[in-house]
């Protein structure tokens, strides 16, 4: 009978923490409580249409959405789970309009700060489709011992030491980076572990799928429209038209692309200028992993990760997946300046873009 080898996530970690000088074991024992979080909101998940899980939480959100229960739920559980790990001095959650500061002794030696959103794609929840919690580590610029600051937050995503996500889908998946490449973990719910399941995760440069909400066509500025087109054509030698998969959930939408090939496009709108998606809770830590495995992320002028913090909740355009694609579609951005749809003439009838 042939063995099969079983690296859990702890072990791995453990292995490796010799390629992590700066980290060493409480980076580790940081990444085990990540974990620990992880299977807690995915047992909700599973059992979510059982038991009184689903629906709203009656509760506004500091972006001004309605809260989901299971929103609520997983804030909490990993706000408590990465306090337990006492290696952590503050939190920032997308759900809260202020950062969390840990007052025990433990964690106010703590190095690190950790930021998050919690459950991304909540909107899915209630219709059984993939969500995710996208989390990032930074470590702390404020003295071991003191008060955490904001400064602490406001690092450029290029000061990440560890990014990663977990997708609640047909299976449970944990993907994150240090900086030495892509790792991805699935959870096998028969010992309740993480187990090594993908070694080294890397994008290929050129794909075949773009992943956009084509709903919100008309509001996208000129150069996304005729990137769009560009996509819809039929062209042999670059294997266009590309197919078009939209899910609505950062985490999911990413993590086939990451695997496949594509890109994904967040754009700026009419109706929301400076784009929607989070800089410090999705797209730094989102651009983290796909620089790392061979990709591109960028808000369509400049790199993601050397976009200066200035807001907690700051939000920005958000353009990342394959770098051959993203090239691309940066070079319509520049051909089709905001200005010329700003000026476009204006009808009533549907034109072709």
């Amino acid at each position: 009978m042939t063995k099969f080898e079983v690296t859990t996530l702890n072990e791995f970690i453990l292995k490796s923490q010799s390629k992590y000088p700066e980290a060493q074991g409480d980076f580790s024992h940081l990444l085990h409580h990540v974990g620990i979080a992880a299977r807690i909101v995915n047992r909700e998940v599973n059992k979510a249409g059982l038991v009184d899980i689903l629906g709203e939480a009656g509760e506004i959100n500091v972006q001004g959405e309605s809260q989901k229960k299971l929103d609520v739920f997983a804030d909490e559980h990993f706000i408590d789970a990465i306090q337990g790990c006492g290696e952590v001095c503050a939190i920032a959650s997308e759900e809260n309009e202020n950062f969390i500061i840990y007052d025990d002794e433990a964690s106010r030696n703590g190095k690190y700060v950790f930021l998050m959103d919690p459950l991304d794609g909540s909107s899915n929840i209630d219709v059984n489709v993939s969500i995710g919690t996208i989390f990032s580590i930074y470590r702390r610029i404020s003295p071991v011992g003191e008060r955490a600051t904001i400064d602490d937050f406001l690092q450029p995503g290029t000061a990440q030491l560890a990014a990663g996500y977990i997708l609640y889908g047909s299976s449970t998946m944990m993907v994150y980076t240090t900086g030495q490449g892509v790792i991805g973990f699935t959870l096998d719910p028969s010992i309740g572990e993480f187990c090594l399941s993908h070694k080294a995760i890397t994008t290929p440069e050129d794909g075949t799928i773009y992943s956009i909400n084509e709903g919100n066509y008309r509001k996208f500025p000129q150069g996304v429209k005729k990137y769009i087109k560009y996509c819809q054509k039929k062209d042999a030698a670059s294997l266009r038209p590309y197919s078009s998969r939209y899910i609505g959930s950062l985490v999911a939408d990413f993590h086939r692309n990451l695997l496949k090939g594509g890109i994904f496009i967040y754009p700026e709108t009419e109706s929301a200028p400076n784009g929607k998606l989070r800089l410090l809770y999705e797209c730094n830590p989102i651009a983290f992993l796909a620089e790392q495995a061979g990709g591109k992320a960028t808000n369509g002028l400049i790199r993601t990760m050397e976009i200066k913090p200035e807001s907690l909740h700051q939000r920005t355009p958000f353009y990342t997946g394959s770098k051959n694609m993203v090239d691309k579609v940066e070079e319509f951005l520049q051909a089709y300046p905001e200005e010329k749809r700003n000026n476009k003439k204006k009808s009533s009838i549907a034109i072709e873009e």
